[in-house]
């Protein structure tokens, strides 16, 4: 029994002690891969796909694309401008309008986002 309790001891000193040379620190573990590079290869899918379907007039899925990007990165300007460009295209001029605001409330110095946003704000004033 003694026997068994001084083993328990040793091997319980031996886990505890880190790895490598005494003194030197334990090496730190691979950082995991970061959350945005995951992101950005969704948010880029997800953006081609809606382009894809705009172009082949499948509006609603091009819409719905849009959406869900916007669920994983809900301050991106050109996604809320690539919105508004489709429901241009589907006649809602009012909420294209407010998603080119939003655009702009995001785009930061980028004068072309800005311009293209305006645009659409224009072309849905000039449609009421």
């Amino acid at each position: 029994m003694k026997r068994f309790f001084l083993l328990t001891i040793f091997l319980a000193g031996c886990a505890a002690r880190p790895p490598g040379p005494a003194g030197e620190p334990p090496a730190a573990p691979p950082p995991p891969e970061a959350p945005a590079v995951k992101e950005n290869v969704a948010i880029a899918g997800l953006m081609e796909s809606a382009r894809n379907d705009a172009a082949a007039g499948r509006l609603v899925q091009a819409a719905a694309s849009l959406e869900r990007a916007l669920r994983i990165e809900p301050r991106n300007p050109r996604l809320w401008h690539e919105l508004a460009r489709v429901r241009v295209r589907q006649g809602d001029t009012v909420q294209a309008a407010n998603l080119a605001a939003r655009s702009n409330s995001f785009a930061g110095n980028d004068a072309q986002l800005r311009a293209a946003n305006q645009a659409i704000i224009e072309q849905s004033r000039s449609v009421r």
